[in-house]
């Protein structure tokens, strides 16, 4: 009975934390390892998969699934795979994952919609005054709903 308990408050707060459904899938799929290393949105396969606290991460091939096996910090998406513009704005939005940005060895994944396109108004602006704000937004926004 508590190891359910446990696992059930484990999994609300990693979807509090971390962009994901019930599936438990990071990335919708896609292979954190192809957008650090290689600057691409690449769908992954489950035939490569790891998990990684308690979160199933896929990848194009067993060399990209070694790779993250070896520092998975490294590879994990900036502000649990929220939309980093939307984090900066102080709210927690899913993302489209061919949206992203690459910068001082991380990634950044972003918002778009018919309105906004959350990736442009980034590169729009200067990023450390982005990150500052974000990085301070997220310190609260990883623990709520």
């Amino acid at each position: 009975m508590i190891a359910v308990m446990t696992a059930g408050m484990m999994f609300g707060q990693n979807k509090k934390a971390n962009n994901i459904d019930d599936s438990k899938i990071g990335l919708q799929g896609y292979s954190p390892v192809s957008y650090l290393d290689f600057g691409l949105a690449q769908r992954g396969s489950k035939q490569y998969k790891v998990v990684h606290k308690d979160i199933a991460y896929y990848f194009t091939s067993n060399k990209q699934k070694a790779q993250f096996e070896k520092n998975p910090e490294k590879y994990l998406p900036q502000f649990g795979g929220f939309c980093a513009f939307g984090v900066y704005a102080g709210a927690k939005f899913r993302v489209d994952p061919n949206k992203f940005v690459v910068s001082n060895g991380k990634y950044y994944l972003f918002l778009n919609d018919v309105e906004v396109d959350a990736k442009q108004l980034w590169i729009a602006e200067k990023e450390s005054k982005l990150l500052a704000t974000a990085n301070k937004n997220w310190r609260t926004l990883k623990t709520k709903p």
